[in-house]
Protein backbone atom coordinates (compact mmCIF):
# COMPACT_ATOMS: atom_id res chain seq x y z
CA UNK A 1 0.00 0.00 0.00
CA UNK A 2 0.85 3.49 -0.81
CA UNK A 3 1.18 6.24 1.84
CA UNK A 4 -1.72 7.90 3.54
CA UNK A 5 -2.02 11.10 1.38
CA UNK A 6 -2.69 8.76 -1.92
CA UNK A 7 -5.55 7.68 -0.23
CA UNK A 8 -8.77 9.73 -1.29
CA UNK A 9 -12.67 9.36 0.45
CA UNK A 10 -16.11 9.09 -1.29
CA UNK A 11 -19.28 7.06 -1.76
CA UNK A 12 -18.67 3.20 -1.34
CA UNK A 13 -20.71 1.29 -4.66
CA UNK A 14 -22.00 -1.85 -5.46
CA UNK A 15 -18.73 -2.49 -7.33
CA UNK A 16 -16.87 -2.29 -4.35
CA UNK A 17 -18.44 -5.16 -2.33
CA UNK A 18 -16.24 -8.40 -2.97
CA UNK A 19 -13.15 -6.34 -1.80
CA UNK A 20 -14.84 -4.91 1.02
CA UNK A 21 -15.46 -8.22 2.15
CA UNK A 22 -12.45 -9.34 1.68
CA UNK A 23 -11.17 -7.04 3.93
CA UNK A 24 -13.71 -7.93 6.53
CA UNK A 25 -12.39 -11.47 6.11
CA UNK A 26 -9.02 -9.95 6.70
CA UNK A 27 -10.00 -7.14 9.88
CA UNK A 28 -12.54 -9.72 11.49
CA UNK A 29 -11.18 -13.38 11.36
CA UNK A 30 -12.88 -14.60 14.34
CA UNK A 31 -16.35 -13.44 13.76
CA UNK A 32 -19.19 -13.14 11.22
CA UNK A 33 -17.28 -10.93 8.73
CA UNK A 34 -19.90 -9.11 6.21
CA UNK A 35 -20.22 -10.83 2.79
CA UNK A 36 -19.97 -9.07 -0.90
CA UNK A 37 -24.33 -9.53 -0.86
CA UNK A 38 -24.39 -7.87 3.14
CA UNK A 39 -22.48 -4.64 1.79
CA UNK A 40 -24.20 -4.74 -1.52
CA UNK A 41 -27.66 -4.81 0.16
CA UNK A 42 -26.47 -1.80 2.10
CA UNK A 43 -25.86 0.10 -0.47
CA UNK A 44 -28.84 -0.74 -1.92
CA UNK A 45 -30.81 0.08 0.55
CA UNK A 46 -29.87 3.66 0.20
CA UNK A 47 -27.64 3.31 3.41
CA UNK A 48 -24.89 6.28 3.61
CA UNK A 49 -21.54 4.33 3.18
CA UNK A 50 -18.33 5.63 2.07
CA UNK A 51 -14.97 4.18 1.12
CA UNK A 52 -11.41 5.31 1.42
CA UNK A 53 -8.99 4.31 -1.76
CA UNK A 54 -5.58 4.08 -1.97
CA UNK A 55 -6.04 4.70 -6.63
CA UNK A 56 -9.00 3.00 -7.00
CA UNK A 57 -8.98 -0.49 -4.77
CA UNK A 58 -11.08 0.19 -1.00
CA UNK A 59 -8.65 0.16 1.70
CA UNK A 60 -11.53 1.20 3.86
CA UNK A 61 -15.16 1.28 4.55
CA UNK A 62 -17.81 2.59 6.60
CA UNK A 63 -21.35 2.77 6.87
CA UNK A 64 -24.16 4.36 8.69
CA UNK A 65 -27.93 3.94 8.59
CA UNK A 66 -30.87 6.33 9.65
CA UNK A 67 -32.84 3.41 12.35
CA UNK A 68 -35.56 5.65 14.07
CA UNK A 69 -37.32 8.63 12.78
CA UNK A 70 -38.59 12.11 13.43
CA UNK A 71 -39.09 13.79 16.01
CA UNK A 72 -35.86 12.24 17.60
CA UNK A 73 -33.96 10.49 14.91
CA UNK A 74 -31.36 7.88 15.25
CA UNK A 75 -28.33 6.34 13.54
CA UNK A 76 -26.42 3.32 13.77
CA UNK A 77 -22.77 2.99 12.63
CA UNK A 78 -22.82 -0.30 11.01
CA UNK A 79 -19.64 -0.83 9.91
CA UNK A 80 -16.04 0.56 10.07
CA UNK A 81 -12.97 -0.92 8.98
CA UNK A 82 -9.69 -0.24 7.46
CA UNK A 83 -7.01 -2.21 6.21
CA UNK A 84 -3.98 -2.89 8.33
CA UNK A 85 -1.52 -1.50 6.16
CA UNK A 86 -3.04 2.13 6.33
CA UNK A 87 -4.54 2.23 9.82
CA UNK A 88 -2.96 4.69 11.87
CA UNK A 89 -2.98 7.53 9.53
CA UNK A 90 -6.48 8.73 10.22
CA UNK A 91 -8.10 7.01 7.55
CA UNK A 92 -10.76 5.63 10.09
CA UNK A 93 -11.00 9.00 11.76
CA UNK A 94 -11.87 10.31 8.17
CA UNK A 95 -14.39 7.55 7.66
CA UNK A 96 -16.09 8.34 10.68
CA UNK A 97 -15.96 11.85 10.59
CA UNK A 98 -18.09 11.65 7.13
CA UNK A 99 -20.62 9.46 9.12
CA UNK A 100 -21.20 11.78 11.91
CA UNK A 101 -21.63 14.58 9.35
CA UNK A 102 -24.72 12.84 7.64
CA UNK A 103 -25.70 11.98 11.30
CA UNK A 104 -26.04 15.70 12.30
CA UNK A 105 -27.35 16.55 8.52
CA UNK A 106 -29.81 13.93 10.14
CA UNK A 107 -29.86 15.51 12.90
CA UNK A 108 -29.38 12.37 14.56
CA UNK A 109 -28.69 10.59 18.10
CA UNK A 110 -25.88 7.59 16.59
CA UNK A 111 -25.24 4.75 18.39
CA UNK A 112 -22.74 1.66 17.53
CA UNK A 113 -21.24 -1.49 19.36
CA UNK A 114 -17.34 -2.04 19.89
CA UNK A 115 -15.62 -4.95 20.98
CA UNK A 116 -14.90 -4.27 24.34
CA UNK A 117 -11.10 -5.06 23.66
CA UNK A 118 -10.68 -2.69 20.59
CA UNK A 119 -9.32 0.15 22.90
CA UNK A 120 -8.08 1.96 20.46
CA UNK A 121 -11.05 2.03 18.30
CA UNK A 122 -12.85 3.26 21.60
CA UNK A 123 -10.74 5.80 21.86
CA UNK A 124 -11.79 7.00 18.95
CA UNK A 125 -15.05 6.90 18.91
CA UNK A 126 -14.52 8.74 22.76
CA UNK A 127 -12.83 11.43 21.20
CA UNK A 128 -15.41 12.36 18.48
CA UNK A 129 -18.24 12.09 21.67
CA UNK A 130 -19.06 8.99 22.42
CA UNK A 131 -20.00 7.40 25.70
CA UNK A 132 -20.28 4.06 26.73
CA UNK A 133 -24.10 2.97 27.65
CA UNK A 134 -24.13 -0.89 28.31
CA UNK A 135 -22.78 -3.81 27.45
CA UNK A 136 -23.79 -6.52 25.47
CA UNK A 137 -22.56 -10.03 26.11
CA UNK A 138 -21.49 -12.63 23.50
CA UNK A 139 -22.75 -9.92 21.06
CA UNK A 140 -19.86 -10.74 18.23
CA UNK A 141 -19.90 -14.69 16.55
CA UNK A 142 -19.09 -17.24 17.06
CA UNK A 143 -16.28 -15.64 19.16
CA UNK A 144 -18.65 -14.74 21.63
CA UNK A 145 -17.24 -11.50 22.42
CA UNK A 146 -18.67 -8.56 24.33
CA UNK A 147 -19.42 -5.34 22.95
CA UNK A 148 -19.85 -2.02 24.33
CA UNK A 149 -22.60 -0.07 23.28
CA UNK A 150 -21.87 3.65 22.87
CA UNK A 151 -24.00 6.68 21.98
CA UNK A 152 -23.27 9.87 20.48
CA UNK A 153 -25.94 12.84 21.19
CA UNK A 154 -27.44 14.47 18.86
CA UNK A 155 -25.95 17.79 17.71
CA UNK A 156 -28.37 20.55 18.62
CA UNK A 157 -29.23 22.77 15.73
CA UNK A 158 -27.57 19.93 13.04
CA UNK A 159 -30.92 18.68 11.99
CA UNK A 160 -31.94 20.73 8.14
Amino acid sequence: MSAGDTITFGPLYLADAEECAALERLLFPGDDPWSPAAFRAAVRAGHHYLAARDGARPVGYAGLALVGGPPEPEAEVHTIGVHPDVQRRGVGRRLLGGLLEQADEWGATVFLEVRTDNEPAQALYRETGFEVVGVRRGYYRPSGADAFTMRRARRVGSAR
